[in-house]
């Protein structure tokens, strides 16, 4: 079962992407502000599980949904 954190940006550096599913920074997912981005795993990473790496979320995959489609995370559908 995948987990997903909601990690601070300032914290992508510190990311070893061979822990995640993620292949680098290029390829998360960011909040629109930019503040904010997400990575999913299956087995809690050492950067996480050492707490140099703090979440700011943890969640499920239905949670990671749900959050996804928020405004703070998806741009609105323009209406024809």
């Amino acid at each position: 079962m995948k987990t997903y954190a909601i990690l601070s940006i300032g914290d992508i550096l510190n990311i070893d992407f061979s822990q995640i599913e993620e292949s680098n920074e290029n390829t998360v997912r960011i909040s629109l502000d930019g503040l904010e981005f997400v990575i999913k795993y299956t087995n809690t990473p050492t950067f996480i599980a050492d707490g140099s790496v703090l979440p700011l979320q943890v969640l499920t995959h239905e949670e990671a949904l749900a959050l996804m489609a928020t405004a703070e995370w998806s741009e609105p559908i323009p209406v024809e």
